[in-house]
Formats: structure tokens, sequence, C-alpha cells
């Protein structure tokens, strides 16, 4: 989508918002978006949290717990040992503001595993962010299942140690976030080739809604990571967003903390 053509559906979106009938709070806005990163690549996750500094925001960071580990696995195409950033850096980010949160023991698809040993990696996940992740709180963390792909049984086990669970969704699109949410945060992900235009759209569809909590699921910049988003353009779409009125940009952890109270 072109430029102006976004900054006309924006505008539009805002003055829409009130005719149909959503009226925001002081303190909450009409729409909510969090651009959600996965499994922890060194050179992206540094870039996205200096490219979410520059506009003042925190970057949501999901990682493989046993990513910098010598034995951890390369898991697919795009998922290698060495590009994976470790606790040192991950706790450095956290002490900058960004959120940083479990995304598996080894970013196996849990709800393939038998039952037991998909809780023991899970529980395995959260235990080790515990233990070596600066101020990690279990119960105000989001638990980010691997390939989105979970069911009732895990979703219920891993609620029991974490806050919320982000997994498969119907389009990304949540209710704002409220003391009455079910946490169990739906997304939306594409890929494995570059994810600009996709991204466009789906914030275009979502802008025209009277309102929402929009999650992507995303993972690196330019050629890291499946279905990769490019620098230029992620720039580009935050310098557009942050001066929409209606509209927040908010990790999912920080959003519950801040909406879910």
């Amino acid at each position: 989508m072109k430029r102006r053509q976004f900054i006309k559906s924006t505008l539009a979106a805002g003055v829409l918002a009130p005719a149909l009938g959503f009226k925001p709070s002081n303190t909450q806005k009409s729409h909510l978006i969090t651009f959600s990163f996965d499994d922890g690549f060194r050179k992206s996750f540094i870039k996205l949290a200096e490219i979410h500094e520059d506009f003042k925001l925190q970057a949501c960071l999901n990682v493989i717990a046993s990513g910098h580990m010598p034995d951890f696995k390369q898991v697919d195409d795009w998922i290698l040992p060495e590009l994976m950033g470790d606790f040192d850096l991950w706790n450095d980010l956290s002490k900058k503001g960004h959120e940083i949160m479990p995304h598996s023991w080894k970013h196996s698809n849990l709800a393939k595993l038998d039952p037991y040993e998909a809780k023991k990696l899970i529980a395995k996940c959260i235990s080790y962010f515990n233990e070596n992740l600066t101020g990690f709180d279990p119960e105000r963390s989001v638990f980010n299942f691997p390939f989105n792909s979970s069911n009732d049984d895990l979703d219920q086990f891993t609620l029991s140690l974490v806050r919320a669970v982000r997994t498969r969704g119907d389009g990304g699109i949540n209710p704002l976030p409220s003391k009455n949410t079910r946490y169990i945060i739906g997304c939306t992900s594409n890929g494995p080739e570059n994810n600009d235009a996709w991204v466009d759209q789906k914030v275009d569809e979502f802008l025209a809604m009277d309102g929402g909590w929009l999650v992507f699921n995303l993972h690196g910049l330019d050629n890291e990571g499946w279905g990769p988003v490019s620098e230029p353009y992620f720039i580009e779409l935050l310098e557009r967003l942050v001066s929409i009125k209606n509209l927040e940009i908010i990790p999912t952890g920080m959003a519950l903390d801040k909406y879910a109270v």
C-alpha cells in the first residue's frame, strides 16, 4: 500500500471509530497493535530494539531458551545456531525496557509431542527463564508457542505456570485486554517470504475496524527468519503508526500489565 493510501485509510479509521460506536476511555486506545517477534536472532533483535527505542517504544521479543547452548540444533531452514543470541543479550535488552518472553525450550512443535513430554519442555523453559532472566516473573509472563501450535490441554497446563499464552488465532484480532480477558492471545503469521506487503494489508484492514487488539507473529529483519520484514519498511511503518491518535503499539505482556488490571 502506498504512503498516501495508508494515511487516507488511517485518517478514515480515526474518524469512523466513534461513529461505529466504539468510545475509548482516556487511558485505553481503540486500537492496539503488537509486533511480536520470535526465535531470538541476535542481529535482528538488537536492531529491532534500536528501532523501537528511536520511536520511544518497547520491542516484543520472544526467545528460545536453549538457542544459545552448544548443543542447540538447527530447527528448519531459518533457525540456525549461529544466528541465535544469549541471555547476556536478553538481560541487556530487558534492562533497556524491552519485553523478553519465552518461546519454548528448543522450538519443538509441542502439540505434536507426547503430552507429558510437551509439558516437561514447557516447564523447563519457564524454569530456565526464571533462573536466567533478571526480573522475569512467571505470573506476569506470556508463553509464545512455537509454530503457534497448541491445544486446550497444553494451553491450560501452561496457564497454570504463566499469565498468558500466545498461540493460534483467527486473523490475530483479539478483544482489547481487560480484567475479564481470557489470556489465550491469538496471533497472525505469514511466510516464508518477505512480509512487508502482507503486514501493510493486515494493518490497513485492522484500522478500518472499530477497535481491537491485533497481534502479529513476526520473526527477523531482512533475510533472517521465516517471513521476515525489511528494516526500511518496518521503520517507515512505525513512523506512520505512532502518529495515529487512537492507536497504541505495545508488547503483549505490557498490554496486560497496563489494561488487564
